[in-house]
């Protein structure tokens, strides 16, 4: 099974099944690979995982 990145809102990231219709509120993050390689991803461009409207209250 295939995966794509998605991301929300909130900048956070999360995997989906590439061949099902996204979630509300979720968007494709333009990477699509198996589970391992999906979230590899996320561990090298999710480097904080603060949610965007706590990292910009600070």
């Amino acid at each position: 099974m295939n995966y794509v990145v998605v991301v929300n809102h909130e900048e956070q990231y999360s995997i989906y099944p590439d061949d099902r219709e996204l979630p509300a509120g979720w968007d494709d993050a333009g990477f699509r690979g198996s589970e391992k390689e999906c979230l590899e991803h996320i561990d090298t461009v999710w480097t904080d995982i603060r949610p965007r409207s706590l990292r910009e209250r600070i």
